[in-house]
């Protein structure tokens, strides 16, 4: 069995305690493929229904969206966490994406920057967050689709440890050792395609041993699914423009999973990556 570590998550507060200093939500709403009113709308219901870390990215086309409604919602900005990603193509002139990013947002700061994956120049592209960590504009910074090669090359080379890493991890794609290592580094790690991404989702939710575990707890499979991110220690970002589904992913706090039920879901692990990188 895996040695997961979610000692420093709060299920009282539904929030995990960064090595920068800042606390963040257990769960969010990831907004890849949401754009323009679609974008907009997913975010004010998920604020609506209590979600308080949202997911953006350069990539996403949608990081003014996202901020319009962070403003419209007239919820303290300080309650808010929003965590935005520069992409490779960027790297060369990182401080052009950060400046951009702070711009389509305009919510004064950004919580969490991420590297989106590897590529040319991310050292210096890292090194440039930091800079503006010291300024105050960025809270924290961390990577995204960091493995366990790629970060023994890269940490060694930064003076911020990361916060967070976010990697794909679903239950047929578990990464039961990537996880730990990157946890016994005092970094939190998020999921993201906790459903298995586009195309692959109604395989997991209809599962039969998620769905009966499901049944067991009197949730939903996706419920199941998101519970059992969050007691391996992994903070969860499940994506939707469906307000009902977007209020359901929030209902995890409720119930727990037994051993036995963690148990048969590592168990249903096929090292199957649905994303290339």
């Amino acid at each position: 069995m895996n040695n997961f570590n979610n000692s420093n998550f709060n299920f009282s507060t539904k929030t995990v305690m960064l090595n920068s200093g800042y606390e963040m939500p257990l769960n969010g709403i990831g907004t890849y493929s949401l754009t323009g009113d679609t974008a907009y709308n997913s975010v004010s219901s998920a604020l609506k229904s209590g979600v308080r870390l949202i997911d953006t990215a350069y990539m996403y086309h949608n990081e003014e969206e996202i901020g319009r409604a962070i403003r419209d919602s007239k919820i303290p900005r300080e309650e808010i966490f929003v965590i935005t990603k520069i992409y490779p193509t960027q790297f060369s002139s990182p401080k052009e994406a950060i400046d951009m990013a702070l711009e389509k947002l305009d919510i004064g700061y950004i919580d969490m920057m991420l590297l989106h994956h590897p590529g040319e120049n991310d050292v210096n592209a890292y090194k440039e967050m930091e800079k503006y960590v010291k300024e105050g504009k960025i809270h924290s910074i961390g990577l995204s689709n960091w493995y366990v090669e790629e970060l023994e090359e890269f940490l060694p080379q930064v003076d911020i440890t990361p916060a967070l890493v976010q990697n794909e991890i679903h239950p047929y794609y578990q990464e039961n050792d990537v996880i730990p290592y990157i946890q016994d580094k005092g970094i939190v790690v998020q999921g993201w395609y906790p459903f298995g991404g586009r195309g692959h989702t109604s395989e997991l939710l209809n599962d039969k041993t998620i769905v009966e575990i499901a049944n067991n707890h009197n949730v939903s499979a996706a419920q199941v699914i998101l519970r059992w991110n969050l007691q391996k220690g992994v903070v969860v970002i499940p994506g939707s423009s469906n307000p009902e589904h977007i209020k359901e992913n929030t209902q995890i706090y409720h119930f727990e999973l037994t051993n036995e039920d963690m148990e048969r879901i590592n168990n249903l692990d096929r090292n199957e990556k649905h994303d290339w990188y």
